[in-house]
């Protein structure tokens, strides 16, 4: 025996999943683990490419503090009227942090399987 324990949201997803395919939710998951343990080239590279997606949305994560750390020392410092000869840097890096996050999207769009 194998049991698996899911959040609700997943127990929800399998549910969903299994009265679409008119299925039991148990022999859903039998049926799609079964799937997945017959082509382990297959399910290795999903899990990675999502290990990856998930390790780059943790990386841009971190960036952006790094990026609105900067930007709220800036503001301090302009709206306590002193100079900020660095609001250009911090600029700059305001414009390079959306573009990564709007690239990374892009390549998560375009990865994505087309619908017709």
């Amino acid at each position: 025996m194998i049991a698996t324990r899911l959040t609700d949201d997943e127990k929800q997803s399998l549910l969903d999943a299994a009265a679409a395919c008119a299925m039991t939710p148990s022999g859903f998951l039998a049926h799609a683990a079964l799937a997945a343990a017959s082509d382990l080239t297959r399910t290795a590279a999903v899990v990675a490419t999502e290990r990856e997606v998930i390790a780059e949305l943790f990386r841009l994560r971190r960036h952006l503090a790094q990026v609105g750390n900067n930007l709220n020392q800036v503001a301090k410092t302009l709206n306590s009227g002193a100079d900020a000869p660095q609001v250009g840097a911090v600029l700059s890096a305001v414009h390079r942090a959306a573009r990564r996050i709007d690239a990374f999207t892009q390549r998560q769009l375009d990865s994505q399987p087309r619908t017709s």
